[in-house]
């Protein structure tokens, strides 16, 4: 009996240690309790990579060991043009690459470093809750060696406004994940863990030094060179100009 009772204890105060993490992690007042303000948080749309769960591991530095990611696209959401999607995914990463050395290239076939996809029931053991709830997850780098971004598809993406979730705020906050950032506490910026929709979107202060922390700065030398390599890359595909005929 005093086992069972000693056990009861400390469960729980495993689950009030592990309310007061979830409650920092969403910036509420740390009780300890599933009080009103803790539920009405746990309720609102978010992301699903796990703020207590997976807090130690999460909780280390994962990086990836080159700057130049590959990413590749598996399928699209029936809610936008694919072309709209290409876009957004590619401005959603420009989000980072805009801070860091980090550079973006897309894979049409093959394995990518980022593997997206639009999905319902997918087996990774962290299913989602059809609409609402939980919107996306995705892997951190060195867990796997091919990082997954799965976004759920029982929601319905937009650009932002409306009823719909949008597609870019959600997937520049999982690409965070993607490059090694866990969930910050600091509620304006882009990697807290609820959604919410922000129209003239700005990385807080507080992702810039985190993935900073990561990658380092982004030097204007560093920029120079990748527009350079870029521009010769784009002039070697180009077809020489014809001499006119007279």
């Amino acid at each position: 009996m005093r086992t069972e009772q000693h056990g009861d204890f400390k469960s729980k105060v495993s689950i009030a240690k592990a309310l007061k993490m979830m409650q920092r992690q969403m910036g509420l007042k740390e009780t300890g309790k599933l009080d009103k303000p803790t539920l009405n948080a746990m309720k609102r749309p978010r992301c699903g990579v796990p703020d207590v769960a997976n807090y130690l591991v999460a909780g280390g530095i994962h990086k990836w060991d080159h700057n130049d990611i590959t990413y590749r696209i598996l399928n699209y959401s029936l809610d936008m043009e694919s072309t709209v999607t290409d876009d957004v995914f590619a401005r959603a990463l420009k989000v980072w690459s805009d801070v860091t050395p980090l550079t973006f290239t897309r894979l049409l076939q093959g394995d990518a470093d980022i593997m997206i996809s639009f999905e319902t029931d997918h087996g990774d053991g962290s299913p989602f809750d059809g609409k609402g709830g939980i919107l996306a997850h995705t892997f951190l780098p060195g867990m796997n060696f091919i990082v997954d971004a799965h976004f759920d598809n029982d929601e319905y993406w937009t650009l932002g406004k409306g009823n719909g979730k949008s597609l870019f705020l959600l997937a520049a906050h999982e690409f965070g994940h993607g490059l090694g950032l866990n969930h910050s506490n600091v509620r304006n910026a882009l990697m807290f863990p609820l959604y919410r929709y922000v129209e003239d979107f700005s990385l807080d202060q507080d992702d810039i030094d985190g993935i900073q922390f990561l990658y380092g700065e982004l030097t204007t030398q560093y920029s120079f060179t990748i527009n350079l390599v870029k521009l010769m890359k784009t002039l070697s595909h180009q077809r020489p100009l014809q001499d006119a005929q007279v």
